[in-house]
């Protein structure tokens, strides 16, 4: 039987997540794993799952009601919505009630938000009559998740008001000052579309001015990790480049020659910027630049060989 927010269903498609679940099934990825990705880019914390997964994690377009460069990240809390059908209104009404859910749908997926969740939800782009998210729901959203906020696949209303709200920022694509109806919910914590990607319950969203990224909760520490080494590598990088010591070629080939590396791993050890990110091991960086440094060794001598076959 269909149920909304069902625990069981949730479990069942992350089988990857080994960690700890809210009550309602969902990963519970550390709060210590938000914090490190709060001071990364989206294009840190994109490039592991594009490497990985392919590229349905990312959508840009989107308006956002707090214009600013610091990015809103915390827990995924899913909503599907299609236009509505009498009859299937009827259906999921019915269900709603039997599971003690009141007032409207927006106000059920709300009403179940903790501290650090995001609200995704896909409004198939509706514009009017598909105003989400309006003052009275962004307070709450406020209250409920302290530094969280909303991705809506649709739009919002009450932006004026929306923006004297601290602490909150709403990503969405369009506005109308029409009230929300002739919609219905057929998923509360389910795979949810979100333009070209897909995001699933308690994956963590990512989502700032350039786009939101959706990051499977069993890679979000290993995201977080590979973001800061990117990020620490480009502030040696640029550095560097400033100071006229190595090219900008030399710097965005990776895995860097040994002498940049033994440089880089020196600045570590003495650069102010980089006290945050000491905790970083660097061993499987190191060999591979070691066995690139091997393969062409290897590479020069057998040119040297046949070049000497060749003379003879």
């Amino acid at each position: 039987m269909m149920q909304f927010n069902n625990y069981e269903d949730i479990v069942q498609m992350t089988p990857l997540w080994k960690g700890d679940r809210f009550p309602d099934g969902r990963p519970r990825v550390a709060d210590s794993v938000l914090a490190r990705l709060r001071s990364m880019s989206i294009e840190e914390v994109w490039r592991l799952a594009w490497m990985k997964l392919n590229n349905y994690q990312f959508q840009g377009d989107f308006k956002c009601t707090h214009s600013t460069m610091k990015p809103t990240v915390g827990r995924a809390v899913t909503a599907t919505f299609v236009p509505i059908r009498e009859d299937l209104e009827i259906a999921m009404m019915r269900q709603a009630k039997s599971q003690g859910m009141k007032g409207m749908y927006n106000q059920w997926v709300v009403d179940s938000l903790v501290e650090d969740d995001v609200f995704v939800a896909d409004l198939f782009d509706k514009t009017e009559y598909g105003t989400l998210v309006g003052g009275n729901l962004a307070t709450v959203i406020r209250q409920k998740t302290k530094r969280g906020g909303a991705v809506v696949w649709g739009s919002i209303r009450d932006v004026q008001q929306i923006r004297d709200i601290d602490d909150i920022n709403i990503f969405y694509r369009g506005f109308h000052p029409s009230p929300i109806r002739d919609i219905c919910l057929t998923g509360f914590n389910s795979p949810c579309r979100i333009g070209h990607a897909t995001c699933l319950p308690g994956d963590v969203v990512y989502a700032c001015e350039c786009g939101v990224c959706f990051i499977p909760p069993h890679m979000a520490e290993e995201v977080a990790e590979d973001a800061e080494k990117v990020h620490i590598r480009d502030i040696f990088g640029f550095q560097r480049i400033h100071e006229g010591k190595y090219s900008a070629t030399a710097i965005d080939e990776f895995p860097w020659k040994i002498e940049i590396f033994e440089d880089f791993m020196n600045w570590l050890k003495t650069d102010e910027r980089a006290a945050p990110y000491r905790h970083l091991t660097w061993e499987k960086e190191r060999q591979l630049i070691i066995d690139r440094r091997d393969l062409e060794h290897e590479r020069y001598n057998l040119d040297s060989c046949r070049k000497d076959l060749c003379d003879v």
